[in-house]
């Protein structure tokens, strides 16, 4: 509350000597005493902690003109950030209506007003007022940006890569990484109605946007192995080392089905060794791990495994090695073994496993899209001794 009295105190003052201001041009018409004592029951409301009587007592005063208009905005916007969203529409539906309100205050408030509407959820009214923006080549790139965040919430991928290509050429900010994620949007919802062959020429368009988009490569392998061509989508997962190696945990699964089902597990094995040299996580020391083990028994994976965490030390790798050690463990040091694995267990539960690069959001699943920030490509594994 007292942080809102803060705010209001200013607006308060500048309600007062705009009042004063206009009385002294309008001495004829308005008489002053009146207009004070407006003013003065608006403050004496905010000085009693009653912002919100005090509020409709300014807006009361203030008529809608070139000397309030930034006013009336700045209250506007105020309740938008209070979450009293429809106080905020009808001050800009206000502005709006006056027809004596110059063209560019005008548009302000459309912009405003479009705000106000995305943040009740009224995402076609936001449409129109911001199409009509953009007829008149007003605020164009907060409008397309605007028009960008509405069709991504309603999944409209073909006007989204519409609204993206424009902002590209109006800004010069790159965009062609954000439109192959929309096309991988749309190849996810061509492969969960069947159309494989659809699917395939989106993820097509979405490597020509963006060469490196891990996402279209996964979605490939994935498609080629549903096809049952496990050697395309195995040289397909090769891929994304070159693409991004900060995602090769999320390829190394079907990597390992792949050669599985080629039956090619030592070529698997040659791969997964040079590849813990290159990449900085654990992960793939933990499927040669497994597949040491297979081969070899439980001893020789946990020689490899030791030798490994000498130089990287790691939770999970710990964890993998408490497993291969139960098999051949008894009494006291089973016992101690046991209540090892769960101690690592509970410090890996609750730990994020990914995190946002622009705002710092952790989750435990991989997001393209950040939930928190909107921003696409930015999550990425935690590295780390309690992460990758």
């Amino acid at each position: 509350m007292s942080a809102l009295l803060w705010l209001l105190l200013p607006v308060a003052a500048a309600s007062g000597w705009l009042v004063a201001l206009r009385s002294e041009r309008r001495r004829q018409r308005r008489p002053p005493p009146e207009l004070n004592e407006h003013y003065f029951k608006g403050l004496n409301l905010l000085l009693n902690e009653q912002p919100d009587k005090a509020i409709e007592v300014f807006v009361d005063m203030l008529e809608v003109d070139s000397d309030t208009v930034e006013t009336h905005m700045a209250l506007g916007n105020l309740f938008r950030r209070r979450g009293e969203v429809d106080r905020a529409i009808r001050i800009h539906q206000n502005l709006i209506a006056r027809p004596t309100l110059e063209r560019d205050q005008r548009n302000t408030a459309l912009l405003e007003l479009s705000r106000d509407y995305m943040r009740a959820g009224l995402f076609d009214r936001a449409e129109n007022l911001l199409q009509e923006l953009l007829d008149t080549s007003a605020h164009a790139p907060a409008a397309l940006g605007h028009l960008l965040d509405i069709y991504q919430q309603e999944k409209e991928w073909d006007k989204a890569i519409q609204v993206a290509r424009r902002l590209e050429g109006l800004n010069g900010r790159h965009m062609h990484p954000v439109v192959a994620q929309f096309h991988c949007e749309q190849a996810e919802q061509a492969m969960r109605h069947g159309d494989a062959a659809g699917a395939t020429r989106l993820l097509k368009r979405a490597l020509n946007h963006d060469p490196n988009c891990v996402r279209a490569s996964l979605l490939q392998a994935r498609l080629a192995r549903e096809a049952g061509d496990h050697r395309t989508a195995v040289q397909v997962l090769k891929r994304i080392e070159k693409q991004d190696i900060d995602f090769l945990p999320e390829a190394l699964p079907e990597l390992k089905a792949g050669y599985t089902a080629l039956g090619a597990q030592p070529e698997l094995m040659r791969y997964l060794q040079e590849i813990a040299g290159r990449y900085r996580g654990v992960t793939p020391a933990l499927m040669l791990s497994e597949l040491i083990e297979a081969r070899d028994g439980a001893a020789a994976a946990v020689e490899y495994l030791t030798a490994y965490l000498r130089e990287r030390p790691s939770i999970r790798g710990l964890e993998r090695m408490i497993h291969l050690d139960l098999g051949s463990s008894e009494g006291r040091a089973r016992e101690d073994l046991l209540l090892l694995r769960d101690l690592t267990a509970r410090l890996l539960e609750d730990r994020p496993r990914y995190r946002c690069h622009n705002c710092g959001f952790e989750a435990k699943a991989l997001h393209w899209q950040c939930p928190s920030c909107k921003e696409w490509n930015r999550i990425k594994p935690i590295y780390g001794v309690e992460g990758e």
